[in-house]
């Protein structure tokens, strides 16, 4: 497989952000307090806690499993627990309609796919969910070091701001991390994406 080089993710980047410059602005969840949260997100991620698992189809979840866990064993040693990881990042994924490589690329940049990782800020999990949010879903008793409540809120979170950018995936990756316009995160977590998951 042909590598792509840094300057061509960075074009790519670039590009996007031009077609997707006009929009309104929005606070990014990473800085967000409770007093400014966006009522779409907190809806949304609510949901997303409350539902229940979706269905996902064994064979092509076998196959994607294969494809994707010899990148994970430099994070995660241990074969059972990489394949149980990698099963519970597909479904997370899928339940809330996003690409599982995108989510495994956005938590390599996050934690090194370690559940117990907190930021200088607080954020916590392998996703960096800030904790806030637990009490303002009402769910204060969340632990968001459990590796299956952590992805189910990033991937809400994640998915919000795709919806909100409209599928502008560097606009919500930017928001995400609560850096919108700089798009350095952006960068990294799609370098990782085409260096390792994609």
């Amino acid at each position: 497989m042909m590598k792509t080089p840094r300057t061509t993710v960075t074009r790519l980047i670039g590009s996007l952000l031009l077609l997707g410059s006009l929009q309104l602005p929005m606070l990014a969840w990473g800085n967000t307090t409770p007093d400014d949260i966006d009522p779409e997100l907190r809806a949304a991620l609510k949901h997303a806690i409350e539902s229940s698992d979706s269905f996902v189809d064994r064979y092509d979840a076998e196959v994607w499993l294969v494809s994707k866990q010899e990148p994970l064993s430099r994070f995660i040693k241990d074969h059972e627990e990489r394949m149980d990881l990698l099963r519970r990042i597909h479904r997370a994924a899928l339940q809330a309609d996003l690409q599982p490589e995108i989510v495994l690329a956005l938590i390599e940049v996050e934690s090194h796919f370690n559940r117990f990782a907190v930021s200088s800020v607080g954020a916590q999990g392998m996703m960096q969910v800030m904790p806030f949010w637990k009490d303002e879903i009402g769910h204060p008793e969340d632990n968001l070091t459990d590796v299956d409540t952590n992805l189910r809120y990033g991937c809400a979170i994640l998915k919000h701001y795709l919806e909100r950018t409209e599928g502008r995936l560097i606009d919500a990756l930017a928001r995400y991390n609560g850096s919108y316009g700089k798009y350095w995160y952006p960068e990294r977590v799609m370098t990782a994406w085409e260096k390792h998951w994609r």
